[in-house]
């Protein structure tokens, strides 16, 4: 069954599945009657000489200069030519699908003066696979991903290139295998096409799914940590974070709590320290204020998805045109630049106790550095050199985009959002975490290992997962590839899968 964009139910959710998943999508009934009673607003200013941004005038610093009849019909065209200026690798399938989605919906509620053909020909591309290819770099996230989409419109005029049953092609060879019809581009439909962050926002929207999964799963590898380390369970006890009242605090100290349930460490049978140090004992606190800022961005980011991020608005029943700047990525990039900070923080904290349970001056009696025979083998000393790396470039890359606005268009566009920056170090470092937390994984279920003790069952069923794909550490061996192993696994989500399976849902 397909998804039905109409402006308003577009959820987080939804567009993973359309991106990764290649669920179908369909323009709502109601929503492509409000593209038609706008686009014939539209025509009939244009037919009265009304002056409107974009469609009779030049843009940006253009946008005095005024366009006869044939320019108009012209100008479109070269508008796409001209914002096509990016550069680099072609950003992944999953974020172009995800940013066309988000174009229909914004289309969907008839503020945006475009023809049907425009999102009806971006759906069936959609459905038949056809995806634009795209440079990921080019963008300032101010009038929208101009470079990134114009790139992507070129298709709608049967240029361009694209991605077809696993092969590049020229866009107007993809469109004709994949039965499409090119639509042209006529008054207004080239801007409507672009002038929004789309890109940015659908990249952040599959990082905010990323990282809430990864989230959880630094719960189960510290619960593990903890377990290792004959932590003083009382700091997880949500009664503590309920008098404080940050709700991430107390969902994380319940989901540590029900990992460890059933361990001998639970119900007091091991003799522990009165206070652990602040890597353990503060974990809820800091991992629940990942949760919070990461919630908030869902926030943010869902609003966007629902909204009318274009320039000019047209509002057909008060028979308005609008300028302004709908399409401006802050909205989404300031929260993204915090989401991105707090999977760096939760990676910070991951291995200060990955350091605990390699340390022997900290570790509770572990053998130092998790080896058999310490000295003659080094056990995962080097393990914490490797999530050392991986942090001081999350560290780097956490400097916020949203701030490092440079002007352009002369000085028209003198206040840029470089949302798109944002987007892209975010991949870098939700890809350098699951290579942390991965190490973390490892180093904790090699210490399980050495205890004799029962443990919770959650932490039992993340290491029988862990155990699938790399064994306990007997005698040294080159790690690169336990760790790569671990990196892929914890992107995989399955270790939180199989402790869902024994704990319920974490929250």
């Amino acid at each position: 069954m397909s998804i039905p964009l109409n402006g308003s139910s577009l959820t987080i959710e939804k567009l993973v599945a359309i991106a990764r998943d290649n669920e179908k999508v369909e323009l709502a009934p109601e929503a492509l009657e409000r593209i038609k009673v706008c686009r014939a607003m539209l025509e009939q200013k244009l037919a009265n000489k009304e002056v409107m941004y974009g469609t009779n005038t030049g843009i940006g610093e253009f946008s005095e200069t005024m366009l006869n009849d044939e320019q108009v019909k012209e100008f479109q065209k070269y508008l796409i030519y001209n914002h096509a200026a990016g550069i680099g690798d072609p950003a992944p399938i999953e974020h172009v699908r995800a940013a066309l989605t988000g174009r229909v919906n914004v289309h969907a509620h008839g503020n945006s003066g475009c023809r049907p053909e425009i999102p009806l020909t971006l759906i069936a591309m959609l459905n038949a696979g056809v995806t634009p290819v795209v440079c990921q770099k080019g963008s300032v996230g101010a009038s929208g991903d101009l470079a990134p989409m114009a790139q992507a419109a070129l298709l709608l005029m049967g240029e361009g290139e694209a991605f077809y049953q696993g092969e590049r092609l020229s866009g107007a060879e993809a469109m004709r295998r994949a039965g499409i019809p090119v639509p042209g581009l006529q008054a207004r439909d080239g801007l409507a096409a672009i002038n929004g962050s789309n890109l940015l926002t659908a990249m952040s929207a599959l990082h905010i799914h990323d990282m809430e999964k990864f989230i959880k799963q630094a719960e189960i590898a510290a619960a593990m940590s903890i377990e290792a380390l004959l932590g003083n369970m009382k700091p997880y006890n949500t009664k503590l974070h309920e008098l404080r009242g940050f709700k991430g605090a107390i969902t994380s100290a319940k989901n540590i709590a029900k990992i460890i349930e059933g361990s001998d460490l639970a119900t007091g049978k091991i003799k522990t320290k009165v206070q652990d140090a602040y890597s353990m004992r503060s974990t809820p606190q800091v991992i629940g204020a990942a949760r919070d800022a990461i919630k908030y961005a869902r926030a943010q980011v869902e609003i966007e998805l629902n909204g009318v991020g274009d320039n000019p608005i047209f509002i057909p029943e008060e028979n308005l045109t609008l300028t302004g700047a709908n399409f401006q990525g802050t909205p989404v990039a300031l929260p993204m630049d915090m989401a991105g900070i707090a999977i760096t923080m939760v990676c910070v904290l991951s291995e200060r106790r990955l350091n605990r349970l390699t340390n022997p001056a900290l570790s509770q009696g572990l053998p130092d550095f998790l080896a058999h025979q310490p000295g003659f083998y080094s056990g995962m000393m080097l393990s914490q050199y490797t999530a050392d790396h991986l942090i001081v470039e999350q560290k780097i890359l956490s400097a916020p985009a949203s701030i490092q606005s440079i002007p352009a268009a002369a000085d028209q566009e003198d206040f840029v959002s470089m949302g798109m920056n944002t987007a892209l170090k975010n991949g870098q470092i939700l890809d350098n975490a699951y290579g942390v937390l991965g190490i973390e994984f490892m180093a904790a279920a090699q210490a399980l290992d050495f205890r004799e003790f029962a443990i919770g069952k959650g932490s039992q069923a993340a290491r029988a997962t862990i155990r699938k794909y790399v064994q306990h550490l007997e005698v040294d061996r080159p790690l690169y590839v336990d760790h790569n192993k671990m990196k892929a696994l914890v992107q995989s989500g399955q270790i939180l899968e199989e402790v869902e399976k024994v704990t319920g849902k974490l929250g």
